[in-house]
C-alpha cells in the first residue's frame, strides 16, 4: 500500500509522461507540480517507487517511467475516486451523433470516429450480435461424405451457414448423430454463451473428433458474424504514437486485433464484469502481442443484446480522457 505522498508523486511522473512520452526525473517533477517536498526527499521516493516495482529506468542516468503496475495502480485510483466521471466531456459531441444518425450502424461508424479523434487511439464499437436471441437449431446437411453445410437457426429468423470438410469419411448416420448431440448441448443458448460453455462440464459430451470439428465450425460462423458489426476507426492516430512510429511496431497488434476470436474474448470481462469500465494494461491483456497497449472498454444495451465500446492505445494514453470518453459514448449508444 503506497503513502499519500508517494501516490502523490507516482502519479505526477505518470502524468508527465503521458503528455511527453519522456523518461520523467526528480528535478522535473519539482519543477513542474507543487508535491510539497524536497528534491531529495523525491529521489528517495522514486527510489522506493522502483524497487517496489512501480516504474523502471530504461537507461543508466535516465529519469523513470512507469511500469504496467504503476499504471494499475494509477488507474485504480482514478475509478475508486470518482475523477475520471467528472465533468463528462463533450456534451455537445453526443448531441451531434444522436441528431445525425437514426440507425445504429451509423450511430456506431460515427461514434467510433469521434472516439478516435478525442482519444488519439483506436477506437472499436461492436454492435450487438447478430444472434441476439438463442439459437433455436442446428443442421447437417451432407453434401458428401467429405463435406457438409452447418446451418444455425436463432429464435429472431438469423440464420448463418458455414461449410465444413473432413479428413476422413462421414456417414449420414454420423452426421445425424452429431446434429442430435449439438442440438441437445446448444440449443437455447445464446451465441455468447456458445464461446463460453466449452468448459470441463461437456468435455466427455464432446470426445467425438467429429463433434468437436463441427462445434468449432459453429463457434467460427458466429464469431465471423459478429465481427463483421464491428467498427474501428484511428489507425493512423496509433501510428503518431511514439511508440508505434515504427509501422513495424504496431503490426503484430493489428494482427491479433483482426482475428474476430481473439477481439472477442478480449471483451468478454467488458460485458461480464461489475465495474462500469473494462481498462485491461499491457500484459494483463489476453494475448502477448498486446503486452504494449492498454485497452478501455465498456458495454452497452443490455443481456445478450449487449455491445461494446472501446479504444486501444499505448499504455502511456490519457487513461482519464479515454475513461471518459467511452463512457460518453456509451451514454449515446443506450440512449438509441
Amino acid at each position: 500500500m503506497l503513502s499519500e505522498r508517494r501516490q502523490r508523486v507516482l502519479r505526477a511522473l505518470i502524468e508527465d509522461y503521458i503528455e511527453y512520452a519522456l523518461p520523467v526525473g526528480s528535478r522535473t517533477l519539482t519543477e513542474r507540480h507543487r508535491l510539497g517536498v524536497s528534491p531529495a526527499t523525491v529521489r528517495n521516493d522514486l527510489s522506493a517507487l522502483e524497487d517496489a516495482g512501480f516504474i523502471q529506468q530504461p537507461h543508466t542516468s535516465a529519469g523513470r517511467v512507469p511500469t504496467d503496475a504503476g499504471y494499475r495502480t494509477f488507474v485504480d485510483e482514478l475509478l475508486s475516486s470518482g475523477l475520471a466521471e467528472e465533468e463528462r466531456p463533450h456534451p455537445a459531441m453526443m448531441d451531434e451523433l444522436r441528431g445525425a444518425a437514426c440507425e445504429l450502424d451509423a450511430l456506431m461508424e460515427r461514434t467510433s470516429a469521434a472516439l478516435a479523434r478525442l482519444t488519439d487511439c483506436l477506437s472499436i464499437v461492436m454492435a450487438p450480435s447478430v444472434f441476439a436471441g438463442r439459437i433455436r437449431q442446428i443442421t447437417l446437411v451432407s453434401l458428401s461424405v467429405w463435406q457438409a453445410i452447418i446451418i444455425v437457426v436463432a429464435d429472431d429468423g438469423q440464420v448463418a451457414n458455414r461449410t465444413v470438410a473432413f479428413s476422413e469419411e462421414v456417414t449420414s448416420d454420423e452426421l445425424a448423430a452429431a446434429q442430435n448431440l449439438l442440438n441437445r448441448l446448444l440449443v437455447g443458448q445464446s451465441a455468447r454463451d456458445v464461446r463460453r460453455s466449452l468448459d470441463a462440464s461437456t468435455i466427455e459430451a464432446l470426445r467425438d473428433p467429429l463433434v468437436q470439428l463441427v462445434i468449432d465450425e459453429v463457434v467460427e460462423c458466429l464469431g465471423v458474424s459478429d465481427g463483421n458489426r464491428a467498427h474501428s476507426l484511428g489507425i493512423s492516430s496509433l501510428l503518431r504514437q511514439p511508440e508505434f512510429s515504427d509501422a513495424k511496431a504496431l503490426l503484430p497488434v493489428m494482427e491479433v486485433l483482426e482475428d474476430d476470436e481473439v477481439l472477442l474474448h478480449t471483451f468478454d470481462d467488458t460485458v461480464e464484469g461489475e465495474s462500469p469500465v473494462m481498462v485491461r494494461i499491457g500484459r494483463e491483456n489476453p494475448a502477448s502481442e498486446l503486452a504494449g497497449i492498454s485497452i478501455v472498454a465498456c458495454s452497452y444495451g443490455r443481456g445478450d443484446s449487449e455491445g461494446v465500446v472501446a479504444v486501444i492505445g499505448p499504455t502511456r494514453m490519457n487513461y482519464g480522457n479515454a475513461i471518459r470518453a467511452v463512457r460518453a459514448a456509451q451514454s449515446v449508444l443506450c440512449d438509441d
